[in-house]
């Protein structure tokens, strides 16, 4: 596995048990229709926060 696919990996690992949390304290237990978004707006903080940004090669 390459450094790219660690990072991503990683970010959905947090990504999802942070998710899980939202949709158990904030939703009240309901399932999330829009977690792809939810997902998303996570991870592209989590890589501003630790210093990556994403670039058309």
């Amino acid at each position: 596995m390459d450094r790219t696919q660690e990072i991503i990996l990683d970010l959905l690992q947090q990504a999802a048990a942070a998710h899980g949390e939202y949709e158990a304290d904030v939703l009240g237990g309901k399932h999330d229709e829009e977690w792809p978004q939810w997902y998303a707006a996570y991870m592209a903080r989590a890589l501003a926060a630790a210093g990556y940004r994403i670039v058309e090669a």
